[in-house]
């Protein structure tokens, strides 16, 4: 835990009482804060109570007396309209933050020269930053990584000089962190999402933004016009950016040529890493999640054998087209982390042979958009309540069969991959849909996948069990 003590003898108020609410609000209490806690779930408040935690409703406190207000990332700020807590607070004058401005100035009162890597972005951010704190910890660093992904950023280790940290950083967090200051601040891309919450795209974008801008470095993707104009413009402030791109050569930064990483200096040309052979690491949007993490890592002082090593030995996330087992000729590889269409496409443009379980609860607008990623398609298993309307997008371009269970479905793609004599076949999870038809969640139907195909006789498991 990381004791916030830079709130030490201050009185804060406090609202979300999840996981991450309450240990905020114990590490408030390490620091010496006198916290005030709240949750409209009275389950919650009941569980942080148990554990220590001051509660009482916020509606009936003396907002003058709090030093600021710490406000769960879950939890409204901007849209559709402020949360009410948020307008007591800003009534009152006191400020909203979250935990991740809570670890930035714990960092800045304790070790400023500690490396801190922050990672954002519409898509890929957790596997670059579980990538990232691969790499680092690969080479002996000593690593810590949290926030949006794994632990809560104040469970962490405190900062030391020497102690590096990896975090993840959604929009939410971002909105609730102003002094937000890391070594390296990483944005891969932007495109529409959350604007529930947060209006309008522009808005969207410029939270991001506050990432990169507050950053030592801002290391960007620039394959979209809104990151693009992000680097631009910081560039023209006179800040530091490292542009990268996963399709273009770019005159000074880092990009993806085929498999290889380079890295370009005024038109001049130099290979960093190569990902040829990396299971874990297919396809183009891996490609710019390990531009990524190498400009980062490059950025913390590692040297090149150390990243190309790390890229070697990641395993890849869970559920996230990871690799669970082979035999033969035949890849299983557990996507179901794709629960839309937009989600599945990565993985449906990285193989050439697939044998695809697709289907769950269905999202608006189906797999029309994959119609691209046709031709790839041996043939499709479809489960769950979108096995019909699946089937008549595919009609006649991709042999299928409505499979009906998850079990079901992988029995019969294994077996017609083993059939099939063209190369590598890959039986494929990623389905385009939400798991609530028939699981819990989409881990538990990741899992239930992995079980499946880990069963089969002669398959191998790649990478353990999780």
């Amino acid at each position: 835990m990381i004791p916030a003590a830079s709130f030490s003898g201050k009185r804060v108020s406090l609202f979300g009482l999840g996981d991450s609410g309450i240990a905020t609000a114990r590490a408030l209490i390490e620091g010496g804060a006198d916290v005030l806690a709240w949750d409209d779930n009275p389950d919650s408040v009941a569980k942080a109570g148990a554990v220590g935690i001051t509660t009482a409703d916020l509606r009936g406190a003396d907002w003058a007396r709090f030093s600021a207000f710490v406000l769960s990332p879950g939890v409204p700020l901007t849209h559709p309209k402020p949360h009410w807590t948020v307008e007591l607070a800003r009534g009152s004058g006191v400020e909203i933050i979250g935990d991740i401005e809570l670890f930035c100035r714990e960092r800045m009162l304790l070790a400023p020269a500690a490396p801190f890597i922050a990672i954002t972005g519409t898509n890929g951010k957790s596997t670059t930053t579980a990538l990232t704190a691969h790499i680092l910890k690969s080479a002996g660093r000593d690593t810590q990584m949290g926030g949006n992904i794994g632990r809560a950023v104040m469970t962490l280790d405190p900062p030391q000089p020497e102690r590096h940290y990896v975090v993840e950083c959604s929009s939410y967090q971002i909105d609730l962190a102003p002094s937000i200051n890391p070594t390296a601040g990483v944005l891969l891309n932007l495109t529409p999402d959350h604007l529930d919450r947060h209006g309008t795209m522009q808005h969207y974008a410029s939270i991001k933004e506050r990432l990169v801008a507050g950053s030592e470095t801002a290391i960007i993707g620039v394959d979209d016009s809104w990151c693009a104009q992000i680097a631009d413009r910081l560039e023209r402030a006179g800040r530091q950016v490292i542009r990268i791109s996963k399709r273009l050569p770019l005159t000074d930064g880092y990009f993806a040529d085929g498999t290889n990483l380079m890295e370009a200096v005024h038109g001049r040309y130099s290979r960093v890493a190569f990902l040829e052979g990396i299971g874990s690491l297919r396809g183009q949007h891996n490609a710019q999640n390990a531009l990524a993490a190498a400009a980062a890592c490059l950025k913390v002082g590692l040297e090149l054998g150390e990243i190309q090593s790390g890229l070697e030995s990641f395993p890849g996330l869970a559920h996230r087209m990871e690799q669970v087992g082979r035999k033969g000729h035949v890849l299983f590889v557990n996507d179901s982390k794709a629960t839309n269409a937009d989600a599945a496409a990565p993985a449906l443009s990285s193989f050439a042979r697939i044998y695809w379980i697709a289907g769950g609860l269905p999202k608006e607008g189906g797999i029309e958009p994959l119609r691209g990623f046709f031709p790839r398609i041996a043939k499709a298993y479809l489960i769950g309540e979108a096995a019909p309307a699946f089937s008549a997008t595919l009609g006649e371009a991709v042999p299928y069969e409505i499979s009906g269970t998850l079990a079901a479905a992988v029995e019969h793609a294994a077996r017609d991959a083993a059939r099939d004599s063209s190369g590598e076949a890959v039986v494929l999870l990623s389905p385009a849909c939400a798991s609530f038809d028939q699981f819990k969640n989409f881990e538990v139907r990741g899992e239930a996948f992995r079980q499946a195909a880990t069963a089969i006789d002669g398959v191998k498991p790649i990478g353990g069990t999780r």
